[in-house]
Formats: C-alpha cells, sequence, structure tokens
C-alpha cells in the first residue's frame, strides 16, 4: 500500500524527514509514532500528495503522484489533526459537496452518507449546521467524510483526539475491520496505548529518522522491556538515538 525509500524533505536548512523509508503491505494497521517535531506531519503530507519529497522515492499502491495522482487520492482518505470545516454547512451538505467533488452518484452519497452518520451517531444531526457541532462530532464527521468514497487506504493523524470513550471505541474496531478487509490503515499518534491495541508494526521516528520499525513484541523483546510497556520503549529507543547523535558531535 506505502513504500518509502530513501524519503528526504527539507524546508530551507532544516531536514525535517531525512532518509526515511518504509513499508506497509496491506491488510495492516501501520503505527507512526514520535516525539513532536519528529517529522510525522511532514511524512503524512508526503505520503497524502500535499506535499512533495526533495529526495527518494515514494509509492501509494505502487504509483508515484507525479504519473498517477488522481488514481492514488481515489483510493486514499485522510483525516488530518486539525481539519477545517466550513461551519455554514450542514453534515449532509458537506458529504455531498465531497461526494460531488468525487463524482460520486447522487444516490450513493445520500446512501452511503447516512448510513455513515448513523454510525457514528451522527444521523439525527445530518441536517444541522456544522459550527454548532462539538469538536467531537466534528472529528466523527471527519472520519466519515473521509470514509465516503470507500477508500483502500485510510491515513489518520490523531484518530482519537476530542472523542469520548464510547465514541474513541468505536473508531478503535472501525480501524481494525478496516484492516481485517484487507484495506490498509497508517496512523499517527500520540497515544501509545492506542498504538498497543491496534497496531501491527510500528515506526518510531526521531528528528527526521526511523529510529524502530517492528512489530510491538519485537520492539518490546530488543530492549528487553519484560513487561510489554510500549511507553519504555519508545522512551528508550528515541533516547538512545539522542545518545548517538551527541557522540557523532562530541567523539569519544
Amino acid at each position: 500500500m506505502i513504500k518509502l525509500d530513501g524519503v528526504v524533505k527539507s524546508y530551507q536548512n532544516f531536514v525535517a524527514v531525512n532518509g526515511l523509508s518504509l513499508h506497509v503491505p496491506e491488510g495492516t494497521v501501520f503505527g507512526f509514532l514520535g516525539p513532536n517535531g519528529a517529522g510525522k506531519t511532514t511524512t503524512i503530507r508526503m505520503i497524502t500528495g500535499i506535499l512533495e519529497q526533495d529526495e527518494g522515492d515514494l509509492r501509494i499502491f505502487g504509483h508515484t503522484y507525479r504519473k498517477n495522482r488522481n488514481e492514488i487520492l481515489n483510493r486514499l482518505g485522510y483525516v488530518p489533526d486539525r481539519p477545517f470545516l466550513y461551519g455554514k454547512l450542514t453534515a449532509n451538505e458537506l458529504l455531498r459537496f465531497l461526494g460531488s467533488l468525487r463524482r460520486l452518484p447522487t444516490e450513493v452519497v445520500k446512501r452511503r452518507g447516512q448510513g455513515l452518520l448513523e454510525q457514528f451517531q451522527l444521523g439525527e444531526f445530518g441536517n444541522q449546521l456544522i459550527e454548532r457541532f462539538s469538536h467531537g462530532m466534528r472529528q466523527k464527521l471527519v472520519l466519515a467524510a473521509a470514509l465516503l468514497h470507500e477508500p483502500d487506504l485510510l491515513i489518520v493523524d490523531e484518530p482519537m483526539v476530542g472523542l469520548d470513550p464510547r465514541a474513541a471505541k468505536q473508531v478503535k474496531q472501525l480501524i481494525l475491520d478496516f484492516a481485517k478487509s484487507g484495506k490498509s490503515v497508517f496512523m499517527s499518534t500520540h497515544t501509545l496505548e492506542v498504538a498497543a491495541q491496534l497496531c501491527d508494526q510500528v515506526g518510531i521516528i526521531h528528528k527526521g529518522r526511523l529510529v524502530a520499525n517492528e512489530s510491538i513484541p519485537a520492539l518490546t523483546e530488543r530492549i528487553e522491556a519484560n513487561d510489554g510497556d510500549l511507553e519504555a520503549v519508545f522512551m528508550a529507543l528515541t533516547k538512545d538515538q539522542r545518545n548517538e547523535e551527541m557522540r557523532e558531535v562530541i567523539p569519544q
């Protein structure tokens, strides 16, 4: 589904992503973790075609954005960490608008849209203005919008932000079911517990470099965290990377 080889992205003199390589196969929930400023959002923006890499090879479904942009976007759903929703539209109007952009038939949009709103307990609010929605309701609406065209790959940046426990449980199950159907999820999260519950594979990025790309049990075994605490794994790996960088700057 996703393949990055030696991807580099810089902003003037700052290297945000430095030689990143990772592969996400079909039917996988891939968790992307890292401290603030590690390069997670820049990576997601390249995967979703918002940014173009400076170096390296990036392919989605085996294609590059330069040659097959529309084909990729038609199979990809994206939930950003800070989505913008125009408050003067109703939920139904937003879904109809997005459906028209994707050239979905009106009846298909109506059927799928209503089903998704019901699934996220928003069915009775379909004709209400989005500006009246709570943060959690908006987050669920964005998820519904991302699934409207039935994508094969779902990119989610911080999926549980603003959700109450019931909604969070529902989204977790949705992600698991999505992957079981043979599709894939690339999920950035700061919540280590969520990654431990959902992910088949975890990539940890630190200062633009991938410091780990393994299953959670393999990560745990790697640093001898016998209690299976993913937070301990995360802290140890990023600490090891900082120590390595210090040794490069100050030779022993």
